[in-house]
């Protein structure tokens, strides 16, 4: 395998990882304050499918990227009202609205398009194109720092240029930040941070607002920008990678990035190599193409060492009297 082989790989890598990453900072959030959010799975669903709806009714994928926050922002306050106000089981809500956005996006995208639950295919201004950065075409000639820079940190769509400034972005406000301390509180001692004169309902929903927003970023890209219009279930388990990437990483924004990364180098290796030959043996596309979702069975499984989840995770906080 050549040198821009292995940079190919690694550039499919980060495309594909993207919206783990996304999902997985959007869980990052809620977690620490508290919220389990199994519905990451529904929003990144629900957001792929307005996103890419609105950009072919509107021929602006900026229009797009508006309706794909706004939906997804919509089912994440439906899981603050069912765990927070209402204190519901989040387990159970987060289920439920997976359920709602696995039927009531093919239905909307059948009622608009009559396509069998897909949008038409987005091109154009309807969808996110890959930007080339400054003089990637005449450094690609250097030696390895020029192809580097041309294949595999050049040529991405916004979005994923995004999604990498998130990481360091919510590293400084989960932990150099005054809101970061106090989210963080919330997900360990609520008590201690309602005692304290500081809303804990307040700090939750604007844990769900940010994964909101998080989660709409990663479906707006699934369909938007690494694929050219939305599909039946086409979020195909990432919310829920996302969640076995968020226990791999500690609940850390850096370690998230690792995780993230590795699973979308897992993905882009079974999409370049769909069989590979071990001295005659050859490994089915099968085993190949399941590599991530056996990755996620491995990491929950609990080979990944001590991995201490928030303290008050997934417990409605009932103030005292």
């Amino acid at each position: 395998m050549d040198y821009i082989s292995i940079l190919q790989i690694f550039d499919s890598a980060v495309r594909l990882a993207t919206p783990l990453l996304l999902a997985c900072l959007a869980g990052l959030f809620s977690e620490r304050a508290g919220i389990f959010d199994i519905g990451l799975e529904g929003k990144i669903l629900v957001s792929a499918m307005f996103a890419a709806a609105v950009s072919t009714m509107t021929g602006t994928v900026w229009l797009g990227l508006l309706a794909g926050l706004l939906g997804s922002l919509v089912f994440s306050l439906i899981h603050g009202l069912a765990s927070i106000t209402f204190r519901g089981n989040q387990l159970i809500s987060g289920v439920a609205l997976n359920f709602l956005a696995s039927g009531i996006t093919v239905l909307i995208s059948e009622s608009w398009f009559g396509l069998g639950g897909r949008t038409p295919g987005l091109s154009g201004a309807e969808r996110f194109l890959p930007i080339e950065l400054p003089l990637a075409e005449s450094l690609s000639g250097l030696p390895v720092l020029g192809p580097l820079y041309k294949e595999l940190i050049s040529g991405h769509t916004l979005l994923v240029y995004v999604a990498l400034l998130m990481v360091p972005v919510s590293w400084f406000v989960l932990y150099r930040t005054r809101f970061g301390l106090r989210l963080r509180a919330v997900g360990e001692n609520p008590a201690a941070v309602d005692t304290a004169g500081i809303s804990v309902v307040r700090l939750r929903y604007a844990s769900m607002v940010i994964a909101g927003l998080l989660c709409g970023l990663a479906g707006v890209y699934l369909s938007t920008g690494l694929g050219a219009g939305f599909g039946k279930e086409m979020s195909a388990g990432r919310g829920y990678i996302a969640l076995a990437a968020l226990i791999f990483a500690k609940w850390r924004p850096w370690y998230a990035l690792g995780a993230t990364m590795l699973f979308g180098l897992l993905e882009a290796i079974a999409n370049r190599y769909q069989n590979i030959d071990l001295g005659g043996f050859i490994v089915p596309v099968q085993f190949m193409q399941a590599l991530p979702y056996i990755l996620t069975v491995i990491i929950l499984a609990g080979f990944v060492g001590k991995a201490i989840p928030p303290r008050a995770g997934g417990q409605p906080y009932v103030k005292e009297r």
